[in-house]
């Protein structure tokens, strides 16, 4: 090899080599701008997966789910979650028109979370029925909500003979404040469970 070829294949390495160390340092200089914002909410099992979900309950058994969000909005954003409980025929929140449900609220959590963090808060929660023979049905007298009890006597369901329980819905509603209203609007996001009431 002649000189000429040491100095094109050295000169290759001391780029190659420059580009390496300068990479790093090149990365802190050359931050991408961030072109998505957006929410993130999720309902976990009691592993901390989205695997293991309750869904035969048991009278007066206690059930641990996470509720979680992820704020990818660029600022710190305050949000509410509204925690709703509903049969099979009642009003559920609707993605395709983006409304919230017109149930009441039977437990409203706040929290602040940062901009790139992330929330986490455990919920456990336990449901009093009874079954009444004679129309076939389950009547609910109250559901907990970590330390909270609820009276939901007014909620009862019907068989579902196509889907083969006695169901209703846990779900769960995000909320953030919106400053120009000074008031929380709906971020149109929801998670919830199928519970199927087991009885005798």
């Amino acid at each position: 090899m002649s000189f000429h070829e040491y100095r094109v294949v050295f000169l290759a390495v001391v780029g190659i080599a420059a580009l390496l160390v300068a990479s790093p340092a090149m990365s802190r200089l050359l931050v991408l701008h961030r072109t998505e914002f957006f929410t993130e909410f999720w309902i976990l099992d009691s592993n901390h997966r989205a695997e293991d979900y309750p869904f035969n309950v048991t009278r007066t058994a206690n059930y641990t789910v996470f509720l979680g969000i992820g704020n990818r909005l660029g600022h710190v954003a305050y949000y509410l979650v509204e925690v709703k409980f509903r049969n099979q025929t009642q009003n559920a929140p609707s993605s395709l028109n983006r409304t919230s449900s017109n149930l009441k609220s039977l437990l409203n959590i706040t929290a602040f979370v940062a901009d790139e963090g992330i929330w986490v808060y455990p919920l456990v929660f336990s449901l009093d029925y009874v079954y009444n023979e004679a129309f076939s049905r389950v009547e609910f007298l109250s559901l907990r909500l970590n330390d909270l009890l609820v009276n939901v006597t007014d909620n009862r369901v019907e068989l579902d003979l196509e889907r083969g329980g006695f169901l209703s819905s846990l779900f769960f509603e995000l909320w953030i404040y919106n400053g120009a209203t000074n008031d929380f609007t709906y971020h149109e996001r929801f998670v919830g469970l199928w519970l199927n009431m087991t009885v005798p």
